[in-house]
């Protein structure tokens, strides 16, 4: 039953391929732009407070839709990493608190 990629919309695939394509361009210009500019002192801790910016200003919006019990559970999984360094671990831990919070376990 499986027809294959060839029978796909067109316009699916030109869409997919566009979007791979703008994808890397912007991946590699960025890399292609910043081994051309100088980072200045400023610019690098910029770049250093990049990562954090984008996890709170990810997760914040999750926290206020869902309330204390979400932000408790992020709370766990934060402390969990910090404390083990295990990704894992700390999924498992917030898991556990949602489960725990809930009445589940």
């Amino acid at each position: 039953m499986t027809e294959g990629l060839l029978s796909a919309d067109p316009m699916f695939l030109i869409t997919v391929l566009g979007m791979t394509i703008v994808t890397y361009a912007l991946r590699a210009g960025g890399y292609w732009i910043m081994g051309r500019v100088p980072i200045t002192a400023r610019a690098r801790r910029g770049l250093e407070a990049l990562p954090g910016a984008i996890i709170v200003s990810t997760i914040l919006p999750i926290v206020l839709q869902g309330g204390l019990a979400v932000g408790l559970c992020l709370i766990v999984a934060a402390l969990a990493q910090i404390g083990l360094r295990k990704e894992y671990v700390a999924v498992f831990f917030a898991a556990a608190a949602a489960a725990l919070r809930a009445g589940g376990l």
